[in-house]
């Protein structure tokens, strides 16, 4: 089953079940995918479904972190909630030690030798951590390698 049919059933029973604050972020998430899809070849990769996913998953942490900051309680609430909903449906990301290992693993397949070939080792692991793992994570894991 794609990520937009598993959508479509989890907003039908959101509705059935009067989840009002879950269906709201259900339905950001089906908007996104249908607007990506019809921008691009109708169909949408995986890849892409993930990196959507995660970038909502971020901006909903990222403005439930500001409302905290501005003591807005009860704002907050509500973007900690949709941003564990938009969770259940993201990957398993990868843990600190399985990046460590990848990124060993392209500084020698890239003949990386320090800080200024980082460029080289972040494009070539920026296809395949895409949606398993948040790029200031590999990138910080990418400089403290390159500079030993």
């Amino acid at each position: 089953m794609s990520l937009t049919e598993t959508i479509n059933s989890a907003i039908k029973e959101a509705m059935l079940a009067r989840e009002k604050e879950k269906l709201a972020a259900l339905r950001d998430i089906k908007s996104k995918l249908l607007l990506e899809a019809t921008s691009g070849t109708g169909e949408i990769s995986e890849e892409v479904e993930n990196k959507l996913l995660l970038k909502l998953y971020k901006q909903r942490i990222d403005t439930y972190n500001l409302y905290i900051e501005q003591n807005r309680e009860d704002l907050a609430h509500d973007e900690k909630f949709q941003a564990e909903v938009i969770q259940q449906y993201l990957p398993k990301m990868m843990s600190e030690d399985e990046i460590r290992t990848l990124v060993s693993a392209k500084i020698k397949e890239v003949g990386a030798s320090g800080p200024q070939d980082m460029g080289k080792v972040m494009g070539a692991l920026t296809k395949e951590t895409a949606g398993k793992a948040d790029g200031k994570v590999v990138s910080s894991i990418v400089k403290e390698l390159l500079s030993k």
